[in-house]
């Protein structure tokens, strides 16, 4: 049956980030755990979140982290030279859980910190 990956976090761009992210979104779109993507109802302020929240199939996980390597390729959009940049923890039933940051046009991945440990009951 496999194993099953819990992935919970973010990521943090503008606005012409925002519609880039929505493209490889949707050209990576599954019609399953592609609905996981979400976002607030209505934009606050300067700063464009997205969400992800979903139990995905281990056999899953390179779909998802193909779409977060190429989402933090994305280039700034204006002279304040902002990338992309976010974290997401993936709890693996078996393995752990391990912690990625977007940031720097990459993805670096870690062993989680045990202070996030309470969200693995």
């Amino acid at each position: 049956m496999g194993a099953y990956v819990s992935i919970r976090g973010w990521l943090e761009c503008d606005e012409t980030q925002l519609v880039a992210i929505h493209k490889i979104i949707s050209s990576h779109g599954d019609n399953h755990y592609s609905n996981g993507w979400g976002s607030p109802r209505q934009h606050v302020n300067w700063t464009h979140y997205l969400f992800y929240g979903a139990d995905i199939r281990e056999s899953a996980l390179d779909w998802f982290i193909e779409q977060i390597t190429e989402i933090a390729r994305i280039p700034a959009s204006d002279d304040d030279g902002d990338l992309v940049r976010g974290l997401f923890l993936a709890r693996h039933e078996v393995d752990g859980t391990t912690e990625w940051q977007v940031r720097d046009g990459q993805i670096f991945a870690s062993p989680a910190d045990t202070r996030h440990q309470y969200l693995d009951g």
